[in-house]
């Protein structure tokens, strides 16, 4: 979808949406009532989604990754204000959502689990109870049958006739929304899979050029291709894999994003959807490249299902996360490694935009150990404040959603 289009339906919405009573929770009728979270698994590279072009640090530690500046030329961020700006592969599609005042960003966002270990910390996220460590070091049993979406389900009724209905968009139900609220769940695991090139392909492009000028070249090219993807597939992909925990990627998700716009538009008010690929280990790009791929399709997607939800989109809203950040400094493979900090987004027709949060100066005194993003907003206490204010939930209300936490409100709708 291009800007110009975007820009039109987002103009043809109205300014603030009524509900009726669709539950007996809410505490205004123009609430957001529908709740969809966007899981990227693997670990995103926040600072790259959210560049924080005022630090000159950002560009000493990405010599070869930083996304430049905002300026004319192409694949420069897009300036957000003075601090910060947007990856250049969403100008058509959150872009203007954040200029409608549509989007928020939560910078140094994240849990407090400190394993950088994608199933730990993906687990941390999902139940919703902590990392599971005492303040001496020592376990605490958690219920691994006993995600925070479900808790906020039956916090809202989901157990009752007209109390919320969940929907998981995977082929399995996740453990976010595990729990005692009965759950359906619609599988999209086979969309946007294959694309590229395979090695048959590749030996039949080669043998077209057999004889032709271009031979050389293009028969370097295919060796020099498959040599990487052999490199990487040894050591990352096995990984990344296992990371994605059977998610869809960004290309699935943009291609499915109206299916899950028509059911959680027609019938459902809590979705979860997981979008795997972004363990970013090797060659992820700048303003193009892998990971500018990736955002491109996500955006896209998000902007897809906001034009879809249609009058609905005023009663909803979209939270993105991911695991955690990646680390600040660049690695050998002009890549990044596995962090903590990161940025969640808040997206709706009733978000009020900007960026939002506690921050800091990025610079190499307040990284956390001298390599990450700190977590100055624990995400638990940012999603209890924005649940909160979406469903009028007082403190013991969120307090069942996530035990031993009470709410911070961030303003975000």
């Amino acid at each position: 979808m291009q800007r110009r289009d975007t820009l039109k339906w987002l103009g043809a919405l109205p300014l603030a949406g009524t509900l009726g009573a669709t539950s007996r929770v809410l505490a205004a009728p123009a609430a957001p009532a529908k709740l969809l979270f966007v899981f990227l698994r693997g670990g995103y590279d926040a600072a790259s989604l959210l560049v924080p072009t005022s630090s000159d640090f950002y560009y000493e530690a990405r010599p070869n990754i930083a996304i430049a500046r905002p300026s004319a030329d192409k694949g420069a961020g897009l300036a957000l204000n003075a601090d910060w700006a947007l990856h250049p592969a969403l100008q058509d599609s959150v872009y203007p959502l954040f200029g409608a005042k549509q989007v928020a960003f939560v910078p140094f966002c994240g849990t407090d689990d400190l394993t950088r270990s994608h199933f730990e910390t993906q687990d941390t996220v999902e139940l919703g109870q902590g990392d599971g460590t005492a303040a001496d070091g020592t376990r605490l049993q958690r219920d691994f049958r006993s995600g925070f979406m479900n808790r906020l389900a039956a916090v809202l009724g989901g157990a009752e006739p007209d109390g919320v209905r969940p929907i998981a968009f995977t082929d399995q139900l996740p453990r976010i929304l595990q729990g005692s609220v009965e759950v359906a769940n619609v599988s999209l695991r086979y969309a946007g899979k294959g694309g590229g090139i395979n090695e048959r392909q590749s030996s039949m492009i080669a043998a077209m050029y057999s004889g032709h000028k271009l031979d050389k070249q293009v028969r370097e090219g295919f060796e020099t291709r498959s040599e990487v993807q052999r490199t990487v597939a040894n050591e990352m992909a096995g990984e990344m894999v296992a990371a994605n925990r059977n998610a869809i990627n960004a290309r699935g998700f943009e291609l499915e994003a109206r299916r899950v716009a028509a059911l959680m538009r027609e019938k459902y008010a809590l979705g979860f959807i997981d979008v795997g690929g972004w363990d970013t280990h090797v060659n992820q790009g700048t303003g193009v490249g892998y990971l500018a791929n990736r955002f491109d399709e996500l955006g896209r997607g998000l902007a897809t299902f906001a034009r879809e939800m249609g009058p609905d989109w005023n009663k909803t809203v979209v939270v993105v996360a991911s695991e955690f950040g990646r680390t600040f400094r660049e690695n050998g493979n002009r890549g990044t490694d596995h962090g903590h900090g990161t940025v969640f987004w808040v997206l709706g027709g009733g978000v009020k935009g900007g960026i939002a949060g506690e921050q800091v100066a990025v610079n190499a005194s307040t990284l956390f150990q001298d390599r990450d993003y700190p977590v100055l907003n624990e995400y638990r206490t940012v999603l209890g404040g924005l649940f909160a204010r979406m469903y009028g939930l007082n403190a013991a209300q969120v307090g069942r959603v996530f035990p031993g936490v009470r709410g911070k409100d961030l303003r975000l709708v």
